[in-house]
């Protein structure tokens, strides 16, 4: 890609949010805050347009694309919603809840957007920035987050500069997101609700809107949904995982009050949350995973982290993160 002068909008300036909208419908590559992190959007019913995302993020093209809408409504015209699906959708949206059914007839989402599958990726986000660009671009925005495929999603304009200044048009500066980690993913597509990505809504949530348990098994027929390759969020550095001692030339990623030996001596260490706290240490955990990075260790060592609730997303990203790649 040839580089362009990267544009940092203010995202409490309504004619800022327009002109983003603007450049949207143009065919142009914008990122923006929604509650998880910062995404990259692109117009979805145009090709051309979502190509310029995966060219942006150097993703895989069977990867495919979450379709954002500001709200329900607008989102049900994309997608056939079943008796599971309505209900979760009631339950969570806006919030961060992606949902996978089959593609309805007539629907705008593009094939390059879908990766070719019969079935759509959406998503109704309540961050007000991103619900006021939604509105003013007037069509589904495909919005993956807004870094270089397979890097720690960003949390923060600065963030997204790191890895895509030149090669996007513009940035809506929302200032830090709240979430801090990506939309949970369940597809309701055989009248098996299936969580393919654990993230911003609890597992335990969502089974109890429906009342029973999610199928967790990974669906046949390869990647259905954004965030389903086995190496992703990946930092420069080696990641280890449940780590009850930190070696002198490694970083240390902390959770709790309790340190393990040699913590003191890491290179560099970041706390996600000292108390415990599983809402503020995903809040936390990608920029803690940046600035690790930033440390130049070859190791960063992670402690364990609980599996309950917003504990489970965070261990899904953590054990991508320290796949083989």
């Amino acid at each position: 890609m040839s580089p362009m002068p990267t544009r940092r909008l203010p995202a409490d300036d309504l004619a800022a949010i327009a002109d983003a909208a603007a450049l949207l419908r143009e065919g142009a590559v914008v990122a923006f805050p929604t509650e998880t992190v910062y995404g990259l959007g692109a117009d979805a019913t145009d090709a051309d347009s979502v190509v310029r995302i995966y060219a942006a993020k150097e993703r895989p093209r069977f990867n495919p694309l979450i379709a954002h809408l500001p709200d329900a409504r607008a989102a049900m015209a994309e997608g056939v919603f079943d008796a599971d699906a309505r209900r979760l959708a009631e339950a969570f949206w806006p919030g961060p809840l992606t949902l996978v059914v089959p593609r309805a007839d007539g629907g705008s989402v593009c094939d390059v957007a879908r990766a070719g599958l019969d079935s759509v990726a959406l998503r109704v986000p309540a961050h007000p920035v991103a619900q006021a660009l939604l509105r003013a671009a007037a069509r589904p925005i495909v919005a993956p987050s807004a870094n270089r495929s397979g890097r720690v999603s960003p949390t923060t304009a600065d963030h997204v500069l790191e890895d895509l200044e030149g090669r996007i048009a513009a940035v809506l500066d929302g200032g830090e997101t709240r979430v801090g980690v990506e939309s949970t993913i369940v597809a309701c597509l055989d009248g098996t609700p299936r969580l393919l990505r654990p993230g911003g809504v609890p597992r335990e949530a969502i089974e109890a809107v429906l009342g029973r348990p999610l199928d967790g098994a990974r669906p046949e027929g390869g990647v259905q949904a954004p965030g389903m390759l086995a190496s992703h969020y990946a930092p420069r550095a080696r990641v280890r995982l449940d780590a009850r001692e930190i070696g002198p030339d490694e970083a240390a990623l902390l959770f709790g009050p309790d340190e393990p030996a040699g913590a003191d001596r890491a290179l560099a260490r970041e706390t996600l949350s000292a108390s415990g706290d599983l809402a503020e240490a995903a809040a936390r955990l990608f920029g803690a995973m940046r600035r690790l990075d930033a440390s130049g260790a070859e190791t960063i060592a992670i402690v364990p982290i609980p599996v309950h609730g917003l504990g489970e997303a965070i261990r899904d990203r953590l054990a991508r993160a320290a796949a083989e790649r």
